[in-house]
């Protein structure tokens, strides 16, 4: 936005993408002008008939505050429903954003976030002006820095690039969708586009190919800020403890992985023609938490994984993959985090982080190279569980020793991310870094999901007759039966969460039932079987896997409509 002697007067400018997206701007004075004290950055991120979601972003430009309060008054008839990341509260017109117990702290130059959804009729005319504090706010012209999407960092990019922006719907994926019964529903969702072999680069059996989507994004953006989703996934020795979706390269093919599949994609990424697109790389979905859980002495391990751990590819392909992409302006990676049941237990928590740190920090990357991380990647761990915390005790037993929780320390996917995040900070990430979570299929809906906490004859009949994950076993990963839709995609739902997303397409399967042959390097694990009685990694529980599955990452119609049976929110 070009700063104008429209600034000096605050006028006020009205922005509206091709998404619809609402941003009320005040100019920042032009440089010589007395220091502004504060500025606020307010986001309608979604519109409906009777609502809105808006994310706001508040930057201190005077002395450090130990609390704070941001006031705004409308002029029709909105009203807050419901808010996170502070304490909101309206009287008529006047909303009033006072800091949480955890976010008072605001230092000079410091930032904070927060977002709520309302509801109104009419007009949703966007506020004029800001205070914080009693002192009036100029309002970010999108050149400062702070959280939320309206800041950027040196290098260009946003801190949260999906806020304020659409999200890249595959009109391949889409049109799959828009054909089963029901589809159409939801064949306007964005979903990842998965470079999972060299062949996808540039379209692989007739599919579109990178380029291709990335010009399709760009026809879709219009005159808004558009996020296309990719998933990058490719390593050497892939997916080491499991065959539905090994790979295409051996453990020893590092330099193939680094210039057949990395520098052609990062060259694509870098033409100047996609500048404009927010491009959001997914890195090595179910990779780097192998090495933690399934190598040396422990019952999980395997031959494959001992050997990525020992021969240290993984770390190099990730370290590699995120200096590459990284180093493109418009580039925002995510690493792949797995998910609460798989590294919320203690010790694989903590060094799981550490490890990140190492691969982050390897063939020429920089913790700078991360934006975030991803958890529940092609999983089904629910997003919360509200019938029991892990604090829980029942008859003096704690929820934890309970055969489903089984010592974890988390219940879902929202409290293992934020807790999350706060360990990646702690091993050195940037404070900036945001969680993304899947939430394609961990919604659990339908006639089986349970309206309350279980009865308290045990600690089993509490956790089990509660919970709204319905799987055997934590573990258990393909194709699984009762599964439905979850949360749809969204920017900046909850404290520390960049988005929600769809990156695993809901219809794609996990995996094949019996063994296929392909020339995909797809192997068969019996984890899709579902005559299959388990592992140690799931406790040898049945698998929970839906019959006649194709190979992984082919449309698979029966688990399509039972996602949207069991959506939840429902459809």
């Amino acid at each position: 936005m070009s700063r104008t002697k429209s600034a000096l007067l605050g006028a006020l400018v009205l922005l509206a993408g091709a998404s619809g997206t609402a941003v009320a701007a005040v100019p920042a004075a032009p440089a010589g002008i007395a220091a502004i004290p504060c500025t606020v950055d307010y986001k309608v991120q979604n519109q409906w008939d009777t609502g809105f979601t808006a994310a706001v972003t508040v930057t201190n430009n005077s002395a450090a505050k130990t609390s704070w309060a941001v006031k705004w008054a409308y002029a029709g008839n909105q009203k807050v429903t419901s808010g996170w990341n502070a304490k909101i509260s309206q009287s008529g017109t006047a909303v009033t954003a006072a800091n949480e117990t955890y976010n008072g702290t605001l230092a000079t130059g410091g930032s904070v976030s927060f977002g709520f959804n309302a509801s109104y009729s009419g007009t949703n005319a966007l506020p004029t002006s800001f205070t914080l504090d009693g002192v009036t706010c100029n309002v970010d012209d999108g050149s400062g820095g702070g959280g939320g999407g309206g800041g950027s960092d040196p290098s260009g990019r946003v801190d949260n690039p999906y806020a304020g922006a659409k999200v890249y719907v595959n009109p391949e994926w889409s049109a799959k969708a828009a054909a089963e019964t029901g589809g159409s529903r939801i064949s306007n969702q964005p979903t990842g586009v998965w470079l999972d072999r060299i062949a996808a680069i540039n379209g692989a059996s007739g599919s579109m190919g990178l380029r291709a989507h990335l010009d399709a994004a760009l026809a879709q953006k219009g005159s808004g800020e558009e996020v296309v989703q990719l998933v990058v996934y490719d390593l050497p020795g892939r997916d080491c403890a499991a065959l539905a979706s090994n790979g295409e390269l051996g453990p020893t093919e590092i330099d193939k992985y680094k210039t057949q599949f990395i520098d052609p994609i990062a060259a694509i990424l870098a033409d100047s023609k996609y500048a404009s697109l927010r491009i959001v790389t997914t890195i090595e979905i179910d990779s780097l938490p192998n090495l933690v859980t399934n190598t040396g002495s422990r019952a999980t391990a395997t031959p494959q994984c001992d050997t990525m751990l020992a021969n240290g590819n993984y770390v190099k392909g990730v370290g590699y993959a995120l200096a590459k992409l990284g180093a493109i302006p418009n580039v925002y990676n995510y690493l792949d985090a797995g998910h609460h049941g798989w590294i919320g237990w203690d010790d694989n928590f903590a060094p799981s982080a550490t490890l990140f740190k190492q691969a982050a920090t390897s063939e020429g990357a920089t913790v700078d190279d991360v934006a975030g991380f991803i958890t529940n990647t092609a999983n089904y761990s629910a997003l919360k569980e509200n019938n029991f915390t892990i604090n829980d005790t029942v008859n003096g037993t704690s929820v934890r020793q309970s055969k489903w929780v089984d010592w974890n320390r988390y219940v879902d996917e929202l409290s293992f991310a934020q807790a999350f995040r706060n360990q990646l900070v702690s091993v050195g990430f940037n404070s900036g870094i945001g969680m993304l979570i899947d939430t394609s299929r961990n919604g659990w809906g339908g006639t089986a999901r349970p309206t309350g906490p279980g009865a308290t004859t045990s600690v089993d009949t509490y956790v089990d007759g509660g919970r709204y994950d319905r799987r055997i076993h934590v573990g258990n990963w393909c194709n699984q039966a009762g599964a439905g839709l979850g949360e749809r995609p969204q920017a900046s739902p909850a404290t520390g969460i960049d988005a929600y997303v769809w990156m695993k397409p809901p219809g794609e399967s996990d995996g094949s039932s019996s063994a296929i042959a392909n020339d995909e390097g797809k192997g068969f694990d019996r984890m899709c079987d579902p005559t299959y009685t388990g592992n140690p990694r799931n406790n040898n529980s049945m698998s929970g896997a839906l019959p006649n599955a194709p190979l992984s990452g082919h449309w698979f119609s029966a688990q399509f409509q039972q996602l949207m049976t069991n959506a939840y929110p429902p459809l």
